[in-house]
């Protein structure tokens, strides 16, 4: 019983100990502060966290995110054409393109695509 409560406040003190010089190497003063904030986009990290984001920007990006899946997709399906499915390749890619097209016209139609307004 004695031996198990040493061998218990040993491992605490040695973590303690590890703590205490863990605090005192990482001691981060006030003057590198804004070094160690993250950088990003451009934003001054020191200004409110909490600007208004254009959502015209954020509907632009998900735009080319889905133009980007659309060759992923497309890529492949070129590469695994084969004469005997031609027909089929055919009708699945051009039904694909045709639904990509009717959304683009939508979101031209509906002016997402221009930068200004």
């Amino acid at each position: 019983m004695y031996l198990s409560m040493m061998h218990i406040t040993v491992v605490l003190l040695i973590i303690l100990f590890i703590m205490i010089m863990l605090i005192m190497i990482s001691k981060k003063s006030i003057i590198d502060m804004e070094k160690l904030t993250p950088f990003e986009c451009g934003f001054n990290p020191m200004s409110n966290k909490r600007l208004p984001f254009s959502i015209h920007f954020f509907l632009i990006a998900v735009i080319f995110l889905i133009f980007d899946i659309e060759i992923i997709i497309i890529l492949p399906m070129i590469l695994t054409m084969k004469y005997s499915m031609l027909m089929y390749w055919l009708t699945t890619s051009l039904l694909f393109i045709i639904v990509l097209m009717l959304g683009l016209y939508h979101e031209w139609y509906n002016g997402m695509l221009k930068w200004t307004k």
